[in-house]
This record gives structure tokens, C-alpha cells and sequence, in this order.
């Protein structure tokens, strides 16, 4: 057994009594506001349907309030971005002494900063990409000479790759950057590494199936990954079992790195030449028509309504991670 089983054994609920009234927090002020209200959608309906007394709560400056005088007992958060995926309403709902689904404070704050969750990993021992922060006026001659060419720019502190850009001449750097440093966070220069993309849900302790992804787009942008109907979803994801399962093995080792808890989802690239390399850490993933995590659990004979209850006991957890 893995060591994120054992310290995730599960909690299984019978009756949608035991959930009580539950907040299911969607939408919110980030840059993934619209993706956010999808997901808040999708879960209530699926939370309903299972007959738990669930309302959707659109968080604004007041949600604090409105849980404490709405009675609520418990949260599902479908909050993407920064202000519900960072740490922020993780230690809020703490602070009033409500349960709520998926990882704590502290690894929500570090899977929303990509460059401090690099920054463990590779003190872990972790295969993730070398890096550098870019700033204004930063040595193009330097980072090019360090890192190579074409390069991955990317806000750091951003999700749903809002603000990435593909660089593959020097001439561009500047302007890739400017595009980043527009979601107001440290920006991020990393090698482009061709290859095969894949990500991987975790539930309850258990890698889910590898998805692998491919577009047609230059890489797997906002639009391939919320709206265009090319993309294609590989699962079984088409490795041999033995490779499979030695990528999920990783895929649990990065999330449990970052003391993520219940439920999440690890990004990672392989290289031409075999290698892995972790990208980033989703604590609270898409839960839309288009999603990833849904689609790992159909293939284990995972329903929808059953995915989100399952989410929804990980708040029954007597301390986070």
C-alpha cells in the first residue's frame, strides 16, 4: 500500500444526511472565474441528484458571512485560481471551524505557485524542469544560453495556462514576458520539451488511469482544454502497465510532496527520450464537460455523481494532509 493510502484511508458515507448543508463555493474573481461556475454547476447537480442538501454559493467579499448565516456545515470547493486554489479560503473556512474538501492550507498555497512547488520537488529528489524567473530586464542572452531554445513562458502563480506562450526566438522573450507579468505574478522561463503530455487524478490516496492528451493546437492551451471539441483524450493512455504504473507511482510521490490531501491532479510531460518531468499541482481541478479528473474516474467505473461524493467525504478528515 502506497504511503498516500495509508495516510488517506477512506471514509466512506452512507447517508447524504451525514453531509449536513453544504456550500459548494464556485466562481470567485480570478481569471478562471467562467471555468470555476461550470464546475460549481456540474458538482451541485451531481451532489443534488445524490439527494445531499447542497446550494451554490457565487464567492464574493461577503462569503464569509453568508456561510455563517446560511447554517452551512460543510464546503465542496470549486474555486479555481487564486482567492480559492491558493490557500485563502482553505485557511478562512478553517478559521470558522468548517470542513471542506480537498487539500489544506498549505498545499493549496504551494500547487498554486508553480515555482515554489518546483522548488520542492527538486529538493525532493523529483524529476521537474531547470527554470528562471523573468523580470524586467532580464538577460534574454543569459536565459537562452541557460536553458536553450524554444522556451515555455508562464505566469507562475496562474492556472488553466492562462498567460503561457511558446518562445522560440530570442526576439520574442520580451514580449512573451510583458504576457505573463499581465496576471500580476513572478513569470516563469522553462525549456519546451517536445514529447507526450499526460496528467494524473488523484482520489482518496489511489492514481487514478493516466490520461494522455493531444491537440492539434501548439500546445495544450485555455481553448484546448476548455472549449475546442479537437482535442483528444487518450485513456487508457496507451503505455504498457509496467510504465503506466511507475508513472502513476510518481504522480503520487508529487502530490504527496506537496502535502496535497483527497483529491487533486499532478501534470507531467515525457520527453522524446523516455524521461518524466512534473509540470505543476491542480488541489482543486476542473470539473466541466471537458475535465480531466471525470475522465480518469469513467475509466475506473467511477460515475460523476459518485466521483463528487467521494470528493465531498474527503472533508470528513480529522487534520489536514
Amino acid at each position: 500500500m502506497s504511503e498516500a493510502m495509508v495516510r488517506e484511508r477512506r471514509n466512506p458515507i452512507q447517508a447524504a444526511a451525514r453531509f449536513g448543508k453544504v456550500a459548494v463555493l464556485m466562481g470567485g474573481q480570478s481569471a478562471e472565474r467562467e471555468v470555476s461556475l461550470k464546475s460549481g454547476q456540474a458538482v451541485l447537480r451531481a451532489l443534488r441528484t445524490r439527494g445531499v442538501n447542497a446550494q451554490g454559493i457565487d464567492v464574493d467579499h461577503q462569503v464569509l458571512r453568508t456561510l455563517v448565516e446560511g447554517g452551512y456545515e460543510r464546503v465542496f470547493i470549486a474555486l479555481h485560481g487564486r482567492g480559492g486554489e491558493d490557500g485563502v479560503i482553505q485557511g478562512a473556512l478553517e478559521t470558522l471551524g468548517l470542513p471542506y474538501t480537498g487539500s489544506g492550507v498549505l498545499a493549496s498555497a504551494l500547487g498554486m505557485d508553480k515555482r515554489r512547488t518546483k522548488q520542492l520537488w527538486l529538493g525532493a529528489g523529483l524529476p521537474t524542469l531547470p527554470y528562471r524567473v523573468l523580470e524586467a530586464g532580464s538577460d534574454s542572452d543569459a536565459i537562452v544560453a541557460a536553458l536553450g531554445l524554444p522556451l515555455a513562458i508562464k505566469p507562475s502563480r496562474e492556472g488553466s495556462s492562462i498567460g503561457v506562450s511558446r518562445v522560440t526566438q530570442i526576439e520574442q522573450l520580451e514580449v512573451a514576458w510583458a504576457q505573463a507579468a499581465r496576471c500580476h505574478s513572478p513569470v516563469l522561463a522553462e525549456p519546451w520539451i517536445s514529447g507526450e503530455e499526460y496528467t494524473g487524478a488523484l482520489l482518496q490516496g489511489e492514481a487514478l488511469p493516466l490520461i494522455r492528451l493531444e491537440t492539434p493546437r501548439e500546445f495544450y492551451d485555455y481553448e484546448a482544454k476548455y472549449n475546442a471539441d479537437d482535442t483528444v483524450y487518450h485513456c487508457p493512455c496507451g503505455l504498457d502497465p509496467d510504465r503506466e504504473a511507475a508513472l502513476r507511482a510518481l504522480v503520487q510521490q508529487a502530490f504527496v510532496a506537496v502535502d496535497g490531501y483527497g483529491w487533486g491532479r499532478v501534470d507531467l510531460l515525457v520527453d522524446r527520450e523516455g524521461r518524466p518531468w512534473l509540470l505543476e499541482v491542480n488541489t482543486v481541478p476542473g470539473m466541466t464537460n471537458h475535465s480531466l479528473v471525470p475522465m480518469a474516474a469513467q475509466a475506473m467505473g467511477l460515475s460523476f455523481e459518485e466521483l463528487v461524493w467521494r470528493i465531498l467525504e474527503t472533508s470528513f478528515r480529522t487534520e489536514q494532509g
